[in-house]
This record gives C-alpha cells, sequence and structure tokens, in this order.
C-alpha cells in the first residue's frame, strides 16, 4: 500500500524524471516548454524568450530541392524511372547541355561523354521505341500495342536478328505482330501506309521473325476487320452487323475458299450496305479497306450466286429496309 500512494504521488507531482527527458529552458523555466527548431540556421531556440539552446541541429524533412538548370519548381528527389525495355541498372551520369552562359563547353563535354560512356547496343534500342511510339501515336493504336511491339524488337536485337534486314521493315512487322497478338489486326497495307515501308519487306521479315521468334502470331478474319472498316465507311449499327452476318455465313462456304479476309470482309460490306438502301460503291470501299475493285466485285460475285444461301429471314429482320431485290447485278 505504501508504495502505491508513493506511485500516485510522484504523479501527481508531475513526470518521473528518470524516465523523461524533458528540455527546458533554463532562463524561462517554464513548465511546458516553448522550443522551436529553426532549420534555415540548424538551431533550437526557446520561443518565449529567444535563447539559444542547441545548434548542428540536423533537419529530419523530406529534401525538396531543385535539380534542374533552369529556376523554377522541380520537386524531384529521385531520377527518371527504370525503363523495362533496357538492360543494366541506368544510373548512367549525365552533363547538362547549359548552364555554360553560352559558352558552348557544356554541350561539347554532353557530346563527347555520351559518346564515351553510352553503348551503341541501347542507343539503337532507344532510337527504335521512339520511332514505334511515334508510329502508335500517329495510327492512334493502343499503348499495350506499343509495348508488345517494344519487347519483339528487344527480342530481334538480342539474338541479333537484325543483321541484313531493314530496321524499318523489322519495327513495321513487330508492329503488325503486335497488332495480332493483343487481337486488334491491321492488314499489310494499312502498315504499310503507316510505316512508308514496301509491302513485300513487311511481309517477308514477318515470317522471317513469326518463325525465328517462335511467338504466337494469331490469325486475321474478315469479322476483325468489319468494324473498322464499317466505321471509317460512316455506315450504321444495322448494316454493320448484316454485314458481320453475312462474313460468318461466307466463311463456311467452298466458294469462297482461298480468298482473304480483306477481301471477304470488303465484299460482305459491299453486298450489306446495297441490301440495307446505303450503297456504297467498291472504289469507295477500296479505299477503306486497301483492296482492289475487281477483286471486292470477283467476291461478291461468289455471294451473289449464293444470295439465297446466305441471305435468311432473320437477315432481313435487322433492317426494314433490307431487300434483296436493292442488291446489284454483278
Amino acid at each position: 500500500m505504501p508504495e502505491t500512494n508513493s506511485v500516485r504521488a510522484q504523479q501527481a507531482n508531475g513526470p518521473n524524471r528518470g524516465v523523461n527527458v524533458t528540455l527546458m529552458c533554463p532562463d524561462c523555466r517554464s513548465p511546458i516548454p516553448n522550443i522551436v527548431e529553426e532549420f534555415a540556421s540548424g538551431d533550437l531556440v526557446c520561443g518565449d524568450c529567444g535563447l539559444v539552446l542547441g545548434d548542428r541541429i540536423v533537419d529530419t524533412r523530406s529534401e525538396w530541392r531543385t535539380f534542374a538548370n533552369d529556376e523554377g519548381d522541380d520537386p524531384s528527389r529521385v531520377g527518371n524511372a527504370a525503363n523495362p525495355f533496357l538492360d543494366g541498372a541506368q544510373l548512367d551520369t549525365v552533363i547538362a547541355r547549359g548552364g555554360d552562359h553560352g559558352s558552348g563547353l557544356a554541350r561539347d563535354l554532353n557530346r563527347i561523354h555520351g559518346r564515351s560512356t553510352a553503348q551503341r547496343h541501347e542507343r539503337n534500342l532507344v532510337q527504335a521505341y521512339k520511332e514505334i511510339s511515334a508510329l502508335c501515336d500517329a495510327y492512334d493504336l493502343p499503348k499495350v500495342i506499343g509495348d508488345v511491339a517494344k519487347q519483339l524488337y528487344k527480342k530481334v536485337e538480342d539474338d541479333n536478328l537484325q543483321r541484313g534486314k531493314n530496321n524499318d521493315a523489322i519495327i513495321a512487322a513487330c508492329i503488325f505482330l503486335a497488332c495480332r497478338q493483343e487481337g486488334v489486326p491491321r492488314t499489310f497495307r494499312e502498315i504499310c501506309a503507316l510505316t512508308k515501308v514496301d509491302r513485300k519487306d513487311i511481309g517477308r521479315t514477318f515470317k522471317f521473325l513469326k518463325g525465328k521468334l517462335g511467338t504466337e502470331s494469331g490469325t486475321t478474319s474478315s469479322d476483325d476487320l468489319i468494324l473498322r472498316f464499317c466505321s471509317n465507311l460512316t455506315l450504321n449499327m444495322e448494316t454493320q452487323r448484316i454485314a458481320e452476318l453475312l462474313s460468318q455465313k461466307a466463311k463456311d462456304m467452298d466458294k469462297i475458299a482461298g480468298k482473304s479476309p480483306v477481301s471477304i470482309a470488303s465484299a460482305c460490306i459491299y453486298m450489306a450496305s446495297y441490301l440495307t438502301g446505303n450503297g456504297k460503291d467498291a472504289k469507295t470501299i477500296s479505299g477503306i479497306a486497301g483492296v482492289g475493285e475487281a477483286t471486292i466485285k470477283t467476291t461478291y460475285k461468289i455471294l451473289y450466286a449464293s444470295r439465297d444461301e446466305l441471305i435468311t429471314p432473320d437477315i432481313l429482320a435487322r433492317s426494314p429496309k433490307a431487300k434483296i431485290s436493292n442488291l446489284p447485278n454483278p
């Protein structure tokens, strides 16, 4: 009992000096000290009387400082994020180009340092990645397509498969292969128009990379192309759905075997547009699909010969304007 009373007496009198350490101003001797930390000068100062109680304190706050050459806000504490498509730790020192008051010395040092430290392998990768990103952005392709294309290009570089090949053709083939793998295929003509590379070069490089890399390239069906072609032709949803149904039935026909998916998709759109009274001529469809007018008409002729088999009552029910009599004779 006496011990309990002693503990209570200590609690009533104040904190236990043997356990707690209290910093107090020797002049004010306030029971609740008002101590201010001035990090700019590194001092501990009494907020009541101004007496300096300590110096050279350590600033434990976050260090937000500007690493840029120009003045302004740049709260950067670390470098850029590591690029997963490049090798190494990526912690190279870079000499800034500015800050020499226009003498040009910093620019020369930057160029010399870059030549001496940068690896040619990484320089080629960075340049190729920039081209892939620019091409994908120009064609409004999803970011995942660009990432897959970069991964494929890195495999080509790592396996040294680019020797003797046109680098532009390799980039075009990687984008073409990435589009197929991600289920948004593009035709050779579309990739050719995007990259300005000859269609034959893209085809040869694509087959070469497909065999060497051993990656699954996927397949392109007419159904994958109809949605994009109809959108570019400003056709309504009824016509688009009818074209998709015609394509699904046409693929099962023996007469149309051997035709490319682009030809089948173009001919089905040609038939569906006239069936619903929104006829698009072969020349207009050819400009969007990238296939010849003669090819569209030849494939349509095969479809027209089997129109009674293709155009079933459920297809005609898709649009009140759909009539077989609207179809032009081939």
